[in-house]
């Protein structure tokens, strides 16, 4: 059976707990479209989140692959558009490590495109209800190092050359301030956005863009 991987993150920056893996673990083992899910929590982390990843894709050879991650002061879904080849953390890891201007990977490209047809899955979230925007930033902090170090891989491993993948960012929980989505929701637009991506193969033409 193929697979859809689904990562969350651990709990930072004095949180307690992190929506991303309590939303992506409360999908783990289901079944979208003919595929399974598994979903992993990698470590917010810079040098050991990588690794994690790569050993995941190794593993499971998914399908389809969505990293999710926290956005604090966001009250919608977040489909990224675009990754960037740097690291530029505002505040340190878990690990206690803060780089600043430095690559995700030396001498790879300045950015790269999600693989995820996001306007079509805006257009299924926006269906159900679900509070949803396209993203033109994902940072500079791990959820960024991650969603580009997803899409160089993706793009450089011919074994992996079938796989789509992106990123997508969270609210907080009601617990944890506002801006903020239930869990429930959160799970729920999770849960369209595999099915979209499963179902579209070439995105649509839907306007989604910023000012700013």
């Amino acid at each position: 059976m193929s697979i859809v991987l689904l990562t969350g993150f651990d709990a930072f920056g004095g949180e307690s707990l992190n929506p991303s893996w309590l939303a992506v673990k409360a999908l783990h083992g289901r079944r979208v479209l003919g595929h399974k899910t598994v979903a992993a929590q990698l470590p917010t982390v810079f040098d050991a989140s990588l690794p994690a990843l790569q050993a995941l894709l190794v593993e499971h050879k998914p399908a389809l692959v969505i990293c999710v991650g926290q956005a604090a002061g966001r009250g919608a879904l977040s489909l990224e558009r675009v990754a960037i080849n740097v690291n530029d953390a505002p505040i340190a890891d878990n690990a206690g490590t803060q780089p600043i201007d430095t690559p995700v990977v030396q001498g790879a490209p300045a950015a790269y495109f999600t693989g995820l047809p996001i306007k079509a899955m805006l257009a299924a979230l926006r269906r159900e209800g679900i509070a949803a925007e396209v993203s033109q930033t994902a940072g500079t902090y791990v959820c960024n190092h991650v969603f580009y170090a997803l899409m160089h891989t993706l793009t450089t491993n011919p074994a992996l050359r079938h796989t789509r993948g992106g990123f997508v960012h969270v609210p907080w929980l009601p617990e944890q301030g506002t801006p903020s989505m239930a869990l429930d929701d959160i799970v729920r637009g999770l849960r369209v956005c595999v099915r979209s991506a499963l179902k579209v193969q070439e995105d649509q033409l839907l306007g989604a863009g910023a000012t700013q």
